[in-house]
C-alpha cells in the first residue's frame, strides 16, 4: 500500500458530502481502490460569488498499482507530524505553573506526561463554578473579582470564539490542534482552514486537559493568588495570598494579559520589563446574514457562517479587525470594579443573529510612555474607567457608525440589535477614547466599507471599549525563556509573547520542553 497527499480539489458548495467520488474522479482512482481518506485541509474559495468552491488536502492510502500518481500534479507524499517525546524529569523538585489559560495548560500537559508533577496555581475558579460567576456577572452586574471572563480555568479565551488559528507558522500547530481534538473539540479542528472550537466545546477541553495532568500526578489550587516569591541560590520559594507556598527550581509565568496587580508586584520585585505596543478601539456588530451575503453571495446559506478580516493604515498607525466572532456576542469582559471591557464570544455553531468583531487602532509607547514601563496599563485602565463613567451602571458606550461618522450621537439601535448584556449609553466615543483613535476609526472604517461592502453600513452598533487585545507589557527572558530572575520563565500572552490561543498554547508548550530537554526544541 501506498500513502499520498492530493491537493487542489474543488468541490462545489453542497457538494462535500461526495468527496471521495470526487477525488476518485479527479485522479482516476477506482473507488473500490480507495481504502482510507482523511481530509488534511478544508476551506473556503468564494472569490466568485457565482461559484464558491470548497477546496480540500486529503490524504489516501490506495494500492501499490498507483505509484504513478506520485510526481503529478497536486500529489505529494505524506509528511507524518513530528511526535513528541516526554523524556524523564530528572529534578528534584516539581516546576509550578502560574496560570492555567492556553500557555499554562500546555506547559503543564508537556511536563505532566514527563513525570514532572507540575503544581498549577490558577487564581480563578476550575471551569464549573467560573462559568457560575460569569453568567451571575453577565445577567446581574455582580463581578467575582478574581473568576471572571478574564481569571480563571482555561484564561480568557475560554469565552471568547475559541480561534484555532494562528499566524505563528510552528511545527507544533498540529500537536496543539491535535490535543484540542484529543481533549474534546470537533475534529474539524484540525484540518479547517480557520478552525475554531466555540466557548461551549472549549470548557470541556479545558476541564479534559485538567483530568490528564491530573491522572499524571500533577496537582491544582484553585482561588489562589499568586503573591510573590523569595529567591535562595536556585531555590525558589512561591508565596500565595491565602498562606500557601511551594518550593521549586522552576517557576512558570502564565498570567494572561488582565493579571496587572501580578505584574506590578514582579515589576517590583525585579523582574525586567519592558513597554510594548497595543490596540484599543471599539466592538462593531452587524447582522450576520449580511456578512454571509457579503462574502459568499447566492451561496451563503449552503455554508457556514462567513468571517471577514481588514486592515487600513491610517498615517503611522494600523487600524484592523481582531477577533471577528460568526454567529455570536458582544461580552462583558471586565476584571475590575469600575471598567467596561469589551470582547467576542461565539458558540461552537456560531448560531446568533449577530455578527462582531473588535476594531482597534494600534497605540504606540510613544502614546503612554512617561517614565515606567507599565504606563501602558495605566493607560489601558484609564480608558476602562471612563468608559464605565459614562452611565455609571455597568451600561457600555454606544454608537450606530451613521452616527459617528458625522459626529453625532445616535439615541437608539435601529436594523442590529446590540448583544451587549448589561446595555448601551449612547454617547461620545471621545470621552472614551483617545482623540487618535476616533480620528483613525473615522478615517478607517468608508476605506474597509470599500473592501468590505456594508461593514460601514449606517446600522452597525459600535460598542466601546476594547482594550486588552493583547498585552502593554513583555517580561524580558533570554533565548532559554529564562527571565531576568534565573528560574523563572514568562510565558504566554500575558508576558508579551503571544496572542491568540494557538500561540500562547504553542509558547507554553516550547517553554516547557526547553526546561525538560532543550536539544528537542524545534
Amino acid at each position: 500500500m501506498i500513502h499520498l497527499k492530493l491537493s487542489n480539489i474543488k468541490v462545489p458548495v453542497g457538494n462535500e458530502k461526495n468527496l471521495k467520488n470526487l477525488v476518485c474522479k479527479q485522479f482516476r482512482i477506482r473507488t473500490e481502490d480507495l481504502k482510507e481518506l482523511r481530509i488534511v485541509r478544508q476551506s473556503v474559495d468564494a472569490r466568485k460569488k457565482n461559484n464558491v468552491l470548497y477546496n480540500f488536502q486529503v490524504e489516501v492510502t490506495l494500492p501499490d498499482q498507483y505509484s504513478s500518481l506520485k510526481g503529478g500534479n497536486d500529489v505529494g507524499e505524506c509528511t507524518p507530524a513530528p511526535e513528541l517525546t516526554y523524556p524523564k524529569w530528572t529534578h528534584d523538585e516539581s516546576p509550578v505553573v502560574v496560570g492555567f489559560g492556553p500557555a499554562g495548560m500546555f506547559a503543564a500537559l508537556y511536563l505532566a506526561r514527563c513525570g514532572a508533577h507540575p503544581v498549577i496555581i490558577e487564581r480563578g475558579e476550575r471551569i464549573e463554578e467560573r462559568q457560575q460567576s460569569v453568567q451571575r456577572f453577565l445577567q446581574t452586574k455582580v463581578l467575582n473579582t478574581q473568576s471572571n471572563v478574564q481569571f480563571g480555568e482555561g484564561g480568557a479565551g475560554t469565552f471568547s470564539d475559541g480561534k484555532l488559528n494562528t499566524n505563528v507558522h510552528s511545527e507544533y500547530n498540529q500537536f496543539v490542534l491535535n490535543e484540542f481534538y484529543q481533549h474534546g473539540a470537533p475534529e474539524s479542528v484540525t484540518y479547517q482552514q480557520n478552525p475554531h472550537v466555540g466557548t461551549d466545546y472549549l470548557s470541556k477541553v479545558v476541564k479534559n486537559i485538567r483530568t490528564e495532568i491530573e491522572s499524571l500526578g500533577g496537582t491544582f489550587h484553585f482561588n489562589t493568588l499568586f503573591d510573590g516569591f523569595e529567591k535562595d541560590g536556585e531555590r525558589l520559594t512561591v508565596h500565595c495570598k491565602d498562606g500557601k507556598s511551594f518550593s521549586t527550581n522552576h517557576l512558570l509565568l502564565g498570567l494572561g494579559h488582565s493579571a496587572r496587580d501580578t505584574i506590578r508586584m514582579l515589576h517590583e520585585r525585579g523582574l525586567l520589563m519592558e513597554a510594548k505596543a497595543f490596540s484599543i478601539g471599539v466592538r462593531m456588530e452587524h447582522l450576520q446574514r449580511d456578512i454571509n451575503r457579503m462574502q459568499y453571495g447566492q451561496s451563503a446559506h449552503l455554508l457556514p457562517p462567513a468571517s471577514y478580516k481588514g486592515v487600513v493604515h491610517i498615517g503611522n498607525r494600523g487600524v484592523y479587525t481582531f477577533c471577528m466572532c460568526p454567529g455570536g456576542t458582544v461580552m462583558a469582559s471586565a476584571s475590575e470594579e469600575g471598567t467596561i471591557v469589551t470582547n467576542g464570544m461565539s458558540e461552537h455553531k456560531r448560531d446568533k443573529a449577530n455578527a462582531n468583531s473588535a476594531l482597534l487602532v494600534s497605540v504606540l509607547p510613544e502614546d503612554f510612555l512617561h517614565g515606567s514601563v507599565l504606563d501602558g496599563i495605566d493607560y489601558q485602565e484609564n480608558y476602562e474607567r471612563l468608559a464605565f463613567r459614562m452611565a455609571g451602571d455597568g451600561r457600555a458606550p454606544g454608537n450606530l457608525v451613521g452616527e459617528f461618522l458625522k459626529g453625532q450621537i445616535a439615541t437608539r439601535h435601529r436594523k442590529v440589535v446590540p448583544s451587549y448584556p448589561h446595555g448601551l449609553y449612547y454617547g461620545d466615543f471621545s470621552r472614551c477614547l483617545p482623540d487618535y483613535a476616533v480620528h483613525a476609526l473615522r478615517e478607517a472604517l468608508p476605506q474597509l466599507d470599500r473592501r468590505l461592502p456594508g461593514i460601514a453600513n449606517v446600522d452597525t452598533v459600535l460598542t466601546g471599549v476594547e482594550t486588552r487585545s493583547s498585552s502593554p507589557v513583555r517580561i524580558l527572558r533570554n533565548e532559554e525563556r529564562v527571565s531576568s530572575v534565573s528560574g523563572i520563565y514568562p510565558i504566554g500572552e500575558g508576558a508579551g509573547y503571544a496572542g491568540g490561543i494557538m500561540s500562547a498554547a504553542i509558547d507554553g508548550l516550547k517553554t516547557a520542553i526547553a526546561i525538560v530537554a532543550p536539544q528537542n526544541i524545534q
